[in-house]
């Protein structure tokens, strides 16, 4: 035999030297979740190793994560009933939870990097990433919503909002908002291809953001279609995305390549919750190692093609390599 591929596998220092994909904590945004309050760490139990945050222990995690070399973070607001309405008005409200929730981080961690959403649904009565009306999901009115909501983050500070609301033309809106009101330097990474997919359950408890009627078939993405995200990287590319993400990751590995090997754009991937929680259920029970599944699912979203990676994973894989 001429030819023997186990020769590049015999002993670790080779398998290490022709290794073809390799995970930098540059590759990484961290997901937070934040609450109201003072000194709150609240555990979620559906995703083992996860906390909401109020504000004060929030800049306590990052500091700690920014400690390990984790540098970019993406935080999601958790709203009290109260605060919503149909129109999720206090999405733009200057001094919303969110809103100071950046502004402190920006203020003690200036070099970090904030990725903040762009959506209706943790400030919607109706717990939709829409206006609702008669059961419908209005695009076009939604649209100004998003616009304030975006330039909202980005006077708090925000140096990369993110559209994760799946209406027809948001990108460009949003871009046109922000340029007109002198945020040029404010990038967008569209959630691209986001599906409506059974993975998104533990998110949503940790936000209490499950619609309250129907569900987001109408305005995400049909799990059976992979030409139809080719359509929506196209849209956004011309609208003026700087980063196109896929949405959920693991059961969307061959839509990650697709947009890699289609678009010059950098590619983010969303190692969503259900993913997460899957790995540390059965890690857990004892069924899996739960360090090596964590370590071979990452790598899959990287060989894909995803550029950045948003996981709840980025934390514990900061630690790993401290090791």
């Amino acid at each position: 035999m001429n030819r023997r591929p186990r020769r590049n596998r015999q002993n670790e220092v080779i398998r290490n030297m022709v290794q073809e994909t390799s995970l930098s904590l540059h590759d990484f945004i961290f997901p937070l979740f934040i609450i109201d309050g003072q000194n709150q760490r609240v555990p979620i139990h559906s995703m083992p190793g996860i906390s909401r945050f109020s504000i004060d222990t929030l800049l306590e995690e990052i500091g700690a994560c920014v400690d390990l070399g984790l540098k970019a973070f993406a935080p999601f607001p958790g709203m009290p009933e109260k605060s919503k309405d149909k129109y999720a008005t206090e999405s733009h409200n200057p001094d919303n939870l969110f809103a100071r929730a950046i502004r402190e981080v920006k203020k003690n961690f200036p070099d970090v990097v904030l990725v903040t959403d762009v959506a209706m649904d943790p400030y919607s009565s109706d717990g939709h990433d829409g206006i609702v009306e008669n059961g419908e999901i209005l695009n076009d009115e939604t649209l100004e919503v998003l616009g304030k909501m975006a330039l909202t983050q980005a006077q708090a500070g925000a140096d990369i909002v993110a559209p994760s609301d799946m209406m027809d033309g948001r990108v460009g809106h949003i871009r046109r908002v922000l340029d007109e009101n002198g945020f040029q330097k404010v990038a967008i990474m569209s959630y691209t291809a986001k599906y409506a997919g059974a993975f998104y359950g533990p998110f949503r408890d940790a936000l209490d953001s499950a619609p309250k009627m129907g569900d987001k078939k109408t305005y995400q993405m049909n799990p059976a279609n992979s030409r139809e995200a080719l359509i929506e990287a196209e849209l956004d590319t011309a609208e003026g995305a700087d980063y196109l993400m896929v949405k959920p990751a693991l059961a969307y590995l061959d839509i990650i390549k697709l947009l890699r090997e289609n678009s010059h754009l950098p590619i983010a991937a969303y190692n969503v919750s259900g993913e997460y929680a899957m790995v540390k259920a059965a890690a857990e029970r004892g069924w899996i190692d739960g360090e090596k599944a964590m370590i071979e699912t990452l790598i899959s979203i990287k060989r894909a093609g995803a550029d950045v990676i948003l996981s709840y994973f980025a934390r514990e894989y900061a630690q790993y390599l401290k090791k």
